[in-house]
């Protein structure tokens, strides 16, 4: 029996394929999948500006470098320099839910 045959919804899927939630695979994987979003957030948000990472970076007092890793999903990012990407640097506000 083929182990996608059972699949009705996404969760199904996302369970088979990176395993259950609290597992160190499905941890990864929500993790890279947080960090995805955010680097896209941001680019757009940026490209919405008609910024430059460099300008960015200027404006924030980081380097192109890092904003470039945290667009390309390569780098970690702490709460303070997200928060300060985005409202001091695009104007944006953010909001933080957990579950």
């Amino acid at each position: 029996m083929d182990k996608y045959s059972h699949i009705t919804n996404f969760d199904q899927l996302i369970e088979v394929e990176h395993g259950k939630i609290g597992t160190e695979s499905r941890n990864k994987y929500e993790e890279h999948t947080q960090m995805f979003i955010i680097s896209e957030m941001l680019k757009q948000a940026r490209k919405e500006a008609k910024m430059t990472q460099e300008q960015l970076a200027e404006k924030t007092g980081t380097k192109k470098s890092y904003i470039s890793k945290i667009e390309n999903g390569k780098g970690n990012i702490q709460i303070s320099t997200l928060i300060r990407l985005f409202e001091l640097g695009l104007n944006k506000r953010i909001g933080l839910t957990f579950l």
